[in-house]
């Protein structure tokens, strides 16, 4: 009962919530772009337990869209954000997994929408095996933002990347 409790009194701040990277604040990472003033595509594809490229560079207040590929045997999420942004998603995808609705090789997207758990997060895309997605972003004039991978264990083994922001 507790937990209901407690769910329902977070419910008026789950949207903001949902809204930036991990789930949390956008300060110091940016916010979604523009799709119409992209300023270059790259490209990332993830594997088992690693992106490629490992880090980009980006200049401040540059427009980039990401164009993820899932190129592994498992789920991977390539997510926008902060160590910090991360740990406090962290629970969230436990809670995913420990609900069924995703497991190693598969999203249950409908089930997620059902639960009021969407991942519809503009700075992160949750892909199965020889999925793709993109995510546009617009980077800040400074601050420390990196890519990773918040399906549980995957960060813990190493799985994230690094955007090198230069000013401009």
């Amino acid at each position: 009962m507790k937990s209901l409790i407690t769910a329902f009194a977070l419910l008026p701040v789950a949207g903001g919530a949902l809204a930036g990277p991990g789930h949390g604040s956008t300060h110091g990472v940016g916010e979604p772009g523009d799709p119409a003033k992209v300023d270059r595509t790259i490209e990332i594809a993830m594997d088992e337990m690693s992106y490629a490229p490992a880090s980009v560079e980006v200049a401040a207040e540059e427009t980039i869209r990401f164009v993820v590929s899932n190129e592994g045997r498992l789920v991977h999420e390539f997510n926008l954000g902060t160590p910090e942004n991360w740990a406090a998603h962290k629970d969230e995808m436990q809670a995913m997994m420990q609900k069924d609705m995703m497991s190693m090789r598969h999203v249950d997207h409908e089930k997620m929408r059902e639960m009021g758990m969407a991942h519809d997060d503009p700075s992160s895309v949750l892909l199965e095996p020889g999925e793709s997605g993109e995510i546009v972003w617009t980077f800040p004039e400074d601050g420390q933002v990196g890519y990773a991978c918040n399906v549980p264990g995957h960060l813990e083994a190493g799985m994230k990347g690094e955007v090198e922001l230069n000013a401009s």
